[in-house]
């Protein structure tokens, strides 16, 4: 009988499929990867780097709205030295970054400490944080406007305790303020996140190794805490430097298009957009303003970086 089980199965063994060829690996041509990247590429072109190369060469052109222009080389340069309202932008711009920026790179991570407790509801104060950054920047200037306004809820408050109206939208200097609390009320939220994301990386036997050491509450955040996000710290100053530099949107709705009383709130960014539009504008004026707020930006993070270098080193 195992002779005959034997015989039996050796005829199967030999009837058995064959293993399948393998696969002939088809060459990738170079340009496949191309074609992926084609859409993308071509939409990055048409919105980012046709711009930018247009705006560049309209700075050294007289181009008007409905006038092509022609090469005036730093005449627009030139003409910006001496330019009254330039430097008025370049003032505001300046002191809005230095007015921003530190708060916004203090308070968000110490409203990340204060969100990161494992409490109850604390899900709820985080959403309600982040509420003003999803806010159209519209409806946020329209509502401190009128909270703002001379009739408004803050001042009819400091005049029911007897303190009495402030012009904080008619005073020069109160509403730069005005706006640049604006801007730190709406960015919280979105840096407070960058830094919840950092504060997660941060090992908490650090914490605990500092209590025990004796480290109260502050120590520990400035010996521990500090140092594990100094990167995150760097890049909030970096994209809340440029984005307070290029602000528009805050000062625009709360001093007007004229850019406050006698024009002395405007930033560098509301003159591109008042020289610049309508049928008369000087398209090439702009394009100067706009190459030079792209240069100091570049600057302004390049600053930062070299900063945080030798902070490093």
């Amino acid at each position: 009988m195992a002779s005959s089980t034997v015989t039996r199965s050796r005829p199967r063994e030999r009837s058995g499929t064959r293993p399948p060829a393998p696969r002939r690996v088809r060459r990738q041509l170079p340009t496949s990867p191309w074609l992926f990247a084609a859409p993308g590429l071509l939409v990055a072109g048409a919105f980012v780097l046709y711009p930018f190369l247009s705006t560049v060469t309209n700075a050294f052109t007289d181009r008007r709205t409905l006038i092509p222009g022609q090469f005036v080389g730093l005449a627009n340069f030139r003409e910006m030295l001496h330019d009254d309202m330039f430097w008025i932008g370049l003032r505001n711009s300046t002191l809005y970054v230095l007015g921003v920026v530190p708060a916004l790179v203090i308070l968000p991570l110490l409203l990340a400490l204060l969100v990161q407790q494992n409490i109850p509801g604390i899900a709820f104060f985080r959403s309600a944080f982040y509420t003003p950054v999803v806010a159209s920047i519209v409806v946020v200037g329209l509502i401190w406007v009128w909270l703002l306004d001379e009739r408004g809820l803050v001042n009819a408050l400091l005049e029911a305790v007897g303190v009495g109206r402030v012009g904080f939208l008619s005073d020069q200097w109160l509403l730069l303020l005005s706006a640049m609390a604006v801007t730190v009320w709406k960015g919280l939220g979105y840096y407070m996140i960058i830094y919840l994301a950092a504060l997660a990386n941060v090992p908490r036997e650090l914490h605990e190794a500092a209590a025990v050491d004796g480290a109260g509450a502050v120590r520990r955040l400035l010996t521990v805490t500090v140092p594990a996000v100094r990167s995150t710290m760097v890049l909030v100053g970096a994209l809340s430097s440029v984005a307070a530099f290029k602000v528009f949107s805050e000062v625009y709705l709360m001093a007007g298009p004229s850019g406050g009383p006698a024009g002395e709130d405007t930033t560098l960014v509301m003159l591109v957009q008042r020289t610049g539009t309508g049928l008369t504008g000087r398209v090439g004026y702009a394009s100067a303003l706009s190459v030079v707020v792209f240069v100091v930006t570049v600057a302004l993070m390049l600053l930062v970086l070299r900063a945080d270098r030798k902070e490093a080193a």
